[in-house]
């Protein structure tokens, strides 16, 4: 019998743990079944069964998978330029890094997919060169074509088997800010009760970072003090205040037997503080 090739690799991704759909053979965007997102998965009997009557390309559903891709790539012929690996090296230099090694699939277009872990309490939607120029993000409502897949281009390799790492809270931090510059209207905020009103959002977001579980630490106090930078660039909070607050509320952080140090934690918030400052929410007069 002819070795079927692209059912080993689709139980291979199923192996792992990751719900797939077949796409048309030779494609990489065109799903073979609709409401894919929902309809993927991982059972080996309705694999087998699929796999076994057509040469399918295989699509792992990112969003049902737990998994963030990363997918820098090359631009366009005639478009300049440095390509996405190239920029999304220079925004873990900008905020502090490492990219980590993880699973990696390369391309046909001389590209590659990074496969992250979701971090917990976290929700990351597809993205198009919001993080940075020719980077995408596979997550929540997208895919990636999976290795052992074939286009016209070329093929779909595994270059690393390393198992996934957890999405580092920089990137997390980066398609939040992202992803609230792109799609989010500027929040209206009337003059009069400023303090009050900043006031008020500082204790919900501190709470907030008290609450923390150890595998949401970095991913929750990110998300804090960019959500608090807002507020301080739009002068509705003294920066020092803002600063003193969200270090002193996640002073649990240090001792709860994780790896964060004081140093990480401030740093963490400076840089959350910073970026949030600015993209300023708006506020009107009375």
């Amino acid at each position: 019998m002819e070795r079927n090739d692209l059912l080993e690799w689709a139980l291979y991704l199923a192996g792992m743990g990751w719900p797939i759909f077949p796409l048309a053979p030779g494609t990489k965007n065109r799903p073979m079944v609709k409401d894919w997102e929902n309809r993927a998965h991982r059972d080996t009997d309705r694999i087998r069964r699929c796999w076994n009557t057509g040469r399918f390309n295989i699509a792992v559903a990112t969003g049902p998978a737990g998994l963030v891709v990363l997918d820098p790539d090359v631009p366009d012929e005639g478009k300049p330029g440095p390509d996405g690996w190239t920029n999304l090296t220079a925004l873990a230099a900008e905020r502090g890094g490492p990219l980590p090694t993880t699973y990696t699939v390369a391309t046909p277009s001389g590209g590659r997919h990074l496969y992250y872990l979701t971090p917990a309490g976290t929700s990351l939607r597809n993205s198009q060169s919001a993080i940075a120029a020719y980077v995408d993000v596979r997550a929540g409502g997208g895919y990636a074509v999976g290795p052992g897949s074939v286009t016209a281009a070329g093929a779909y390799e595994l270059l690393d088997d390393t198992d996934p790492v957890e999405l580092p809270g920089w990137l997390v931090q980066a398609a939040a800010e992202r992803a609230s510059t792109a799609n989010s209207a500027p929040v209206q905020i009337r003059s009069v009760d400023t303090t009050r009103y900043g006031s008020a959002a500082l204790a919900g977001e501190c709470d907030r970072v008290r609450r923390a579980g150890p595998d949401t630490h970095n991913a929750v106090l990110s998300a804090a003090a960019y959500t608090i930078g807002r507020k301080v660039g739009a002068n509705l909070i003294d920066h020092a205040t803002a600063r003193a607050a969200l270090i002193d509320a996640a002073g649990h952080m240090v001792t709860a037997g994780c790896d964060c140090t004081a140093r990480e934690v401030a740093r963490v918030v400076d840089a959350g503080l910073s970026a949030g400052a600015r993209n300023p929410v708006a506020h009107r007069a009375a």
